[in-house]
């Protein structure tokens, strides 16, 4: 059984993850569908290493110029001119905001954040803000022209993506397109400033909770990552190519439409917010609905 669950959540982590949908939804929706426990977020990070080893295979060109000119800054301060040291500077700033946040709301992300209702809510509300973000963003700069700005407050937009149904995708290439980079260079910087918050948080995890990871042996946890990067590459490519023609709105729609589904379901008690938790990590949320 844990190997059939490995299988699900790996497919579910690489399809979701760097499609603006969210995939800590999905993989906290999934468990509930099938009536098995949560799976939790240290978890969801720990799987989320095999997306990151995607990322790192399909941008491998673009990260190796990006470290090697931010290096370069160190002895030589002109290389600061050169856009791949902007950009990997960009993408070191924007990396501090969510560790903050992380760090300081870690007890809520393992409990509260993981509620079906607010769930449902920010998969709507975020899908709307990805509507606006293309709709009105002025898609004029490619990405060798981030600065340090840039970084910083879509670092920032990256924060949003702690709560589940928010997307870490769909926030930061939000926070992007408002700055007025292109849909294909928004989802590249995206991308690469994924990289070092979520290996971090994926190894973090590994240590930290390896006792309960493990519990069922390496394979399943293995087999998940693997799984993850093979469907992850997949994703990534895909949607590199959408953005070149074609536009979002079908992930808003999904977006709105399953957010929509989830609340519903909560509000006339077919589906109880927090499904699958763990009992002792249940605590009362504002958007659970009351019990008599």
């Amino acid at each position: 059984m844990a190997l059939i669950k490995a299988v699900v959540y790996g497919i579910v982590q690489g399809l979701t993850e760097y499609l603006p949908i969210s995939s800590t939804a999905h993989i906290r929706l999934v468990p509930t569908l099938f009536h098995w426990e949560d799976p939790g977020a240290a978890y969801t990070a720990a799987i989320q290493i095999g997306t990151i080893v995607a990322v790192l295979f399909y941008f491998w060109r673009d990260i190796l110029n990006a470290v090697c000119a931010w290096a370069s800054t160190f002895k030589d301060r002109s290389a600061f001119q050169k856009p791949e040291a902007k950009l990997g500077w960009a993408v070191f700033i924007g990396s501090v905001p969510i560790v903050i946040v992380g760090v300081t709301a870690a007890d809520h992300i393992e409990t509260t954040f993981r509620s079906l209702s607010l769930i449902g809510w920010t998969l709507i509300i975020m899908g709307l803000v990805l509507f606006l973000a293309e709709r009105y963003g002025r898609k004029e700069h490619d990405i060798k022209k981030v600065n340090l700005l840039d970084g910083l407050i879509v670092g920032l937009w990256q924060c949003i993506s702690l709560i589940p149904g928010a997307s870490r995708s769909g926030s930061t290439i939000s926070g992007a397109l408002f700055r007025g980079f292109t849909k294909e260079s928004a989802a590249r910087f995206a991308f690469l400033l994924s990289i070092p918050s979520v290996f971090a948080s994926g190894i973090f995890e590994l240590v930290k909770e390896r006792h309960q990871l493990f519990a069922n042996g390496v394979l399943p946890v293995l087999l998940a990552n693997v799984i993850s990067f093979a469907v992850g590459y997949a994703s990534i490519a895909y949607l590199m190519k959408l953005l070149r023609t074609k536009s979002l709105t079908p992930f808003v729609v999904y977006r709105v439409l399953l957010g929509s589904l989830i609340l519903i379901l909560v509000s006339t008690g077919k589906l109880d917010p927090m499904a699958g938790l763990p009992k002792q990590n249940q605590k009362p949320h504002v958007l659970q609905k009351a019990r008599p």
